[in-house]
Parts: C-alpha cells; structure tokens; sequence
C-alpha cells in the first residue's frame, strides 16, 4: 500500500505522489513567540516532526522548512509590559521553545525561518504584488493585498465571501479599497519597532511571511503545507493568494493540518484559564510519555487533554520498558528463525499499513499493545519457538519514527522508579527496610502488619510482587 494523505485541499485522501521524485519540501508554519509554548504548539510540532520521520523512513529525502514569527503585534505589546526590546524579546522565547521542543524528542527542522531574517525577501514579494496589480499602497504608507483579484479565494476553507464588496460602508478601515483586503505592510506607529521600505517605515504583515519564507527556501512550488487547523482561515488562505496570485502555479499540492487541543473537554483558552504550558508538562513527565499521549490519537481530529491522559500513557510506555527489559535474561539461540521473520513481517505490515493511511499513529498505538502482548505470552511459557529480542529490536526499529522507546529499557526504568520516589519523598533504603519489615512479620504470622505495610507502600505507588527467590518492588501501574 502507498502513502495516502488527507488534503483539506480537495477534501479527499490522495495518493502521495512528490513535485520532484523522491524529494519532500515541506513547510509547517511555526509559533509566534509572544510567551511561553504551550501543549498545543507541542502537538502541532509532534505531529509534523513524526511526519518528517515517517517519510524519511519510506527513502524520502525531506527538507522541512518550519517558522518563528518574531515580530507581531503581540510579541511589541508583551515585550513593552516587561520594558524589553520586542527582538530580544522574541530571541528569549525562541531560545526557550528550541529547548523545550529538544526536550520533547523533535528534531530540529531542515531550516528553521524567522520573519526578521527575510525582511528583504518580504519586501522583494510585496513589491511584486504591487507591479502585478495584486497590491496596492494606501496613503498612510499600508500596503493591502486586493482580495478581488484572485478569483479562487476560498477554495481551502470553502468559506464563500462577497470579493466584490465594494467598500463603501463606513467601517471600511482607514486606507483600504474594500474591507475584505487583507495587510501585507504595516506602517509602523510611534516606537514600534520597524524597517524600511519604498512605501515608508514599517513591518510585515502576518500572512506575507509564510509565503515569503517559503519562497525563500523552499521555491515557487512545495509538497506539503501545514499547521493546526485554526491556520485554514484566513492565514492559509491568504497565503494562497498571495503566493499563486505572483506565480500563477499552484502553491502547495497537498495542505495537512492537525486538531486543536481541548482540556478536560473544554477549548483551551486563556479566557477559561486553562492553558497547559510546556515547561510545567516537561517538569512532570518524560518525552516518551508526552509523545506517546500526543500521538494516540489520529493527527486531524482534536485532542483532548484529560487529567488521565498523561498518567495513563506513563503507565502503557513503563509496561512496554518493562517487556523489553524482562528479555534480557533470556537466551532465544534456539528460536526458530523462520517463524521469527515471519512475526516481524506481520508487524512491519501492521505499522506500514497504519502508516501509509494519512500518518494514523493511533492505529499504531493500538496494534503496538498487540506486540507487547504477544511478547509478553511468549515469555510466561517454558519455551518459546520465537527470538523475541529480535522481534523487540525490530518493534524499537519502527518507533524511531515516533521517538518513542529509542532508551535503554534498564536505564529508563531505574529513572521512572527514581521519580515515583522523589514525587511520595521515599528512598530505596526505605523501601528495603519496609520488605525487611514485613518479611519478619510474616515469619511471626503477623499478617495484619505485614499487609498494612504492603497497603502503605501501594498508596505512595509501590508494590510489592512475592516470587520464590524473595520480594521485590515496582512502580504499581
């Protein structure tokens, strides 16, 4: 089976087929880096970084261009409350989410664009807008983009406007034609930060950045456009315009945008107070555990971020640790090869056929607990026909693509059990004495003792599993 993407485009799952054979240009607009990144700028990030791995893994060679807007009305507002200069400013938030996104487990993109490196380049656009009659220059030293002029508007959103308003209502901004056009220039206000340009002091709009960038980097023609689905109107919408209005070819063959996140069922917003940031998340949980959340689910539907969400995934990426790690004590050198190469076909089928349907990590997800599962059975029989450390090997091999369980299962393990720990301010010398304890309390048959201790430790999230050669802890899951 190929590839087949969802295009909002055409409304349709398409075969994946590239401008120029097995290359990928790729572009995902970014974050404007007014404060701190959230769990939706997360999402947004995982879901394209996971793309990008994916299509590696089928041979392609990706370049993916992702953007920081460092200048906009919100970075100058945000930036004038703290007395600080807006580019240093961004440089800081910038900084900052490199960090956080690194902590996450993406990779860093081909190139990462911001608007105040190709301030040139928006200019050298706008102007040719304005030679081609696509733009003009109000007299407050704006340059608008004519809506009008491009007679396919609206065929990303489907949203049906009137492009031939003709303007004369009395809201009509100052210096527009007709209130559907959209700023490709600003004039700067007093003590905004601003460059300059044929029509006067000022700074890009938000939609001419994206398209400037992209030709910039990546040419007249790409493969892919994304974002979250909040960028369909107008943000790509616009950029379509602008970009197929200069060159007359189609601007991006097939357009991917991800869901929005909710809380606890509710859409995140500042004004419902419910933000979740991604420094506080990173503080609390690992990146196989934030990824693995993030990804459970299919890319284009909305998310919704319960308080159980990230707990529960903890639990399902410990147990597939816990798998992994159980196999090192096993010799499999009489496994039979063939029944072994076999499974491993099946599994690479499952993850390549989920994939190859519109990047479906959710149905990977699901088919991964199989895996496991198996394995697992495999393990609680005296003898095995498979080698089940090449199988788990192979099953680490395919969650490359999600950057997930790529740890030592030892050392991953050891660090989860550390933090459960510190979280109830317990020692493994506590814990010991506490087995000691109950053990001498079983020899006395003390038996209410001994399970008050093994109910203490389950509250702070331990238990205790009995075996023949002793008693031994674990995070309880």
């Amino acid at each position: 089976m190929s590839l087949k993407v969802y295009n909002v485009l055409t409304r349709t799952k398409e075969d994946f087929v590239t401008l120029t054979p097995g290359v990928v240009k790729m572009y995902a607009c970014g974050i404007t880096v007014s404060g701190d990144a959230h769990i939706g700028h997360a999402y947004q990030s995982v879901v394209f970084d996971v793309i990008t791995r994916y299509l590696r893994y089928l041979g392609y060679e990706v370049k993916y261009v992702r953007n920081y807007t460092d200048v906009d009305d919100k970075i100058i507002n945000n930036a004038a409350k703290t007395g600080e200069n807006p580019i240093e400013f961004a440089e800081k938030y910038m900084a900052q989410t490199d960090a956080e996104m690194d902590m996450l487990g993406n990779s860093r993109p081909t190139i990462m664009a911001r608007a105040t490196q190709c301030i040139d380049d928006i200019i050298a656009f706008v102007q040719r807008l304005i030679d081609s009659g696509h733009a003009y220059v109000s007299e407050f030293g704006d340059v608008y983009f004519r809506l009008n002029s491009f007679s396919e508007y609206g065929k990303l959103s489907h949203i049906q406007i009137d492009k031939n308003d003709t303007g004369v209502r009395k809201d009509v901004e100052p210096g527009k034609q007709n209130d559907l056009d959209f700023a490709l220039w600003k004039s700067a206000k007093p003590g905004e930060i601003a460059w300059k340009s044929p029509w006067g002091m000022g700074r890009p709009g938000w939609h001419i950045e994206c398209s400037a960038m992209n030709m910039k980097y990546l040419g007249e023609q790409i493969d892919i456009h994304g974002g979250g689905r909040d960028l369909v109107f107008p943000h790509h919408e616009n950029e379509i315009a602008q970009t197929e209005s200069l060159t007359g070819k189609q601007f991006a063959k097939y357009w991917i945008h991800c869901g929005l996140v909710k809380v606890n069922g509710q859409k995140m917003s500042k004004s419902l107070n419910n933000g979740i940031l991604l420094k506080d998340v990173l503080a609390k949980y690992d990146a196989d555990t934030i990824r693995f959340a993030l990804l459970r689910n299919t890319y284009s539907a909305d998310i919704d971020i319960t308080d159980a969400l990230l707990p529960e995934s903890f639990k399902h990426v410990y147990k597939m640790y816990s798998v992994s790690e159980s196999l090192k004590n096993h010799d499999f050198a009489g496994a039979d090869e063939a029944k072994t190469d076999e499974k491993i076909k099946e599994i690479v089928s499952e993850f390549e056929r989920a994939m190859n349907d519109n990047f479906n990590t959710l149905e990977v997800i699901a088919a991964a607990f199989g895996w496991f599962n198996f394995i697992n059975a495999e393990l609680t029989k005296k003898t095995t026909e498979y080698d089940l450390q090449k199988i788990a090997d192979k099953i680490k091999e395919l969650f490359a693509v999600f950057n997930i369980l790529q740890h030592n299962p030892d050392e991953y393990i050891a660090k989860a059990k550390k933090a459960v720990l510190q979280e109830h301010n317990l020692t493994e010398s506590d814990i010991e004495k506490s087995i000691n304890e109950r053990a001498v309390a079983k020899q006395n048959k003390d038996w209410a003792v001994a399970d008050k201790i093994r109910a203490d430790l389950l509250e702070k999230g331990i238990v205790l599993k009995d075996n023949p050669s002793g008693t031994v802890w674990d995070i309880n899951l």
